[in-house]
C-alpha cells in the first residue's frame, strides 16, 4: 500500500487549494461558488483523514528514516504539525457548522482564522510527507506511538 501516503497527501493539498479558491470566491461576493468550493474542500480533507486513519490502524505509521542527528528536529516539527492539524480540523468543523446553521456573522470571524491554520497544517503535512518518503530513506512501519516518539 505504498501509494496511500502519496494519495492522502494529494487530498490534503487539494483541500488547501480549494480553501484558497473558496476564500477568493467569498471576497468577490460569490457566495454560491464559495459554499460549493468549501464543501469540496471539506470532502477532500475528509478523504485525506479516512485514508490516513485507515492506513494508521490497519498498516501502521512510518517512522523517520533520515539521519539520526535530524530526528529530534523532525519530531519537534511533527508534533507542531499534529497540533496544527488537530486545531485546523476542529476549527474546520466548527466553521462549517456555523455556516450551515447560517450564523454568518460568527462564521465570517472564524473562517479566515480557520483557513490560515489549514494552510499551515497542509503545508507542514506536505513537509512531513517529503521528510518521510522523498528526502530521506523510508523508515520502518510501526505503531503510531513508536513512529512519533521513537520508542
Amino acid at each position: 500500500m505504498y501509494f496511500l501516503p502519496t494519495l492522502s497527501t494529494f487530498f490534503i493539498l487539494v483541500s488547501a487549494i480549494l480553501v484558497a479558491i473558496g476564500w477568493r470566491f467569498i471576497t468577490k461576493g460569490q457566495e454560491k461558488a464559495h459554499k460549493k468550493t468549501m464543501i469540496l474542500a471539506a470532502i477532500s480533507a475528509l478523504i485525506f483523514f479516512t485514508i490516513y486513519i485507515s492506513r494508521t490502524v490497519f498498516i501502521g505509521s512510518t517512522s523517520f528514516g533520515g539521519p539520526e542527528e535530524l530526528k529530534v528536529y523532525y519530531t519537534i516539527f511533527l508534533i507542531f504539525h499534529i497540533i496544527l492539524a488537530t486545531t485546523g480540523a476542529i476549527f474546520g468543523v466548527i466553521t462549517l457548522i456555523l455556516a450551515f446553521k447560517r450564523k454568518i456573522k460568527i462564521h465570517r470571524k472564524w473562517g479566515p482564522v480557520t483557513a490560515i491554520i489549514w494552510f499551515f497544517s497542509a503545508g507542514t503535512g506536505i513537509m512531513v510527507y517529503l521528510f518521510l518518503y522523498v528526502l530521506f530513506d523510508v523508515g520502518e512501519t510501526t505503531n503510531l506511538f513508536r513512529a512519533v516518539w521513537g520508542f
